[in-house]
C-alpha cells in the first residue's frame, strides 16, 4: 500500500509512529509499503532515530 508521506517532518514523525504503533510490528514491515531509505533518511536529517525495542522514531 503507498501512502502520501506528509511534507512537514514533524506531521511525518507522528504520522510513521502512528503507523508503527497502529498497523505495523516492526520499520521492515512498514517499510515494505514504503522507501525505507528515503523515510529513515528523511527523519534521521531532522535528529529522529528509530528504536527497534519500543518501535518508534524518537
Amino acid at each position: 500500500m503507498e501512502y502520501e508521506l506528509p511534507k512537514d517532518i514533524n506531521m511525518l514523525f507522528s504520522f510513521i509512529n502512528m503507523k508503527l504503533r497502529d498497523e505495523y510490528s516492526s520499520l521492515d514491515s512498514l517499510c515494505d509499503d514504503l522507501n525505507e531509505e528515503e523515510l529513515v533518511h528523511k527523519l534521521a536529517s531532522a535528529g529522529f532515530e528509530y528504536n527497534k525495542e519500543m518501535n518508534k522514531f524518537w
